[in-house]
């Protein structure tokens, strides 16, 4: 899925952002997915002195970009801004969370499967 949001982004000229850990950010630079202009980049590396508000800024920022149609966001940084994803309601650019190489996903913490599953009327 995952996949094929990515490539149907980038046939329309839209970026990929990510907010994530240091690895999971360079990987997906190493992957070509990284975009810098003199002014604003499509990422940020979140590490452990890294302010509430730069992480929160840099969502609102993303999400509220023409030329991003994707956020990926690692899943413990998601639950530090767990109050902006819940108000979160466009449909692009589409925010996914994912694990982290030292965080393990929890489906029940995404707010993605939260939804589905309210429209499903089941547990996950």
């Amino acid at each position: 899925l995952c996949c094929t949001l990515i490539g149907a982004m980038a046939a329309e000229g839209k970026l990929v952002a990510v907010i994530g850990d240091e690895d999971t950010v360079t990987g997906f630079l190493l992957a070509g997915v990284g975009h810098r202009t003199a002014d604003k980049s499509n990422f940020l590396v979140v590490k452990s002195d890294t302010p509430l508000s730069v992480v929160e800024h840099s969502f609102n920022d993303f999400t509220n970009r023409d030329d991003i149609g994707i956020v990926l966001i690692n899943q413990h940084v998601a639950n530090d801004i767990r109050h902006l994803l819940k108000s979160y309601s466009k449909t692009i650019p589409t925010v996914l969370e994912m694990p982290s190489k030292d965080q393990p996903y929890d489906p029940q913490q995404d707010y993605i499967m939260q939804r589905v599953s309210a429209m499903l009327n089941t547990e996950t």
